[in-house]
């Protein structure tokens, strides 16, 4: 398994105020968030219960541009969002968001996972090729400077 983790600590807000935003979230809201870099993030279709919904999310991480479908396996709010990715080749990999509110804001942590577990795991090279360390390097820029601007919106 390969992952990618950024811890960001946010002022202002809560992980409420978070989890929140993602589960509303529109494309107009998305691009508010990060003009020219977050393009569409919607839902595609809604459960009740939020997990098992898909989303579509389109944005450019470092000279990457990641188009692709999400299903909300774990949600607690203020506290978690879970999607699996959906893109073809099929991959098993999630983008996970945790939320830990503390005095004055919210540390956030944004967490990429990819990968098999047991005999599958000898795939993992293959996995890290596309996960490179120059794309954790993006991704961990673009995390910090995201959830900064999220704090911002949605002070």
């Amino acid at each position: 398994m390969v992952v990618l983790q950024t811890r960001v600590a946010v002022q202002g807000i809560t992980g409420k105020r978070v989890t929140d935003f993602f589960i509303n979230c529109t494309d107009t809201d998305y691009q508010r968030w990060w003009q020219g870099t977050h393009l569409q993030f919607h839902t595609l279709s809604r459960t009740p219960e939020v997990v098992g919904s898909l989303v579509y999310f389109d944005e450019y991480v470092g000279k990457h541009r990641l188009k692709c479908r999400g299903k909300v396996t774990a949600y607690a709010p203020g506290k978690r969002i879970e999607y699996q990715i959906i893109k073809v080749p099929a991959l098993p990999a999630w983008l996970v968001l945790e939320f830990e509110d503390r005095p004055g804001g919210v540390d956030i942590v944004h967490t990429v996972k990819a990968g098999y577990e047991g005999f599958g795991k000898i795939l993992d090279p293959l996995i890290r090729l596309h996960l490179s360390p120059a794309f954790e390097r993006d991704l961990n820029e673009h995390a910090r400077t995201e959830f900064a601007k999220l704090g911002d919106l949605l002070r």
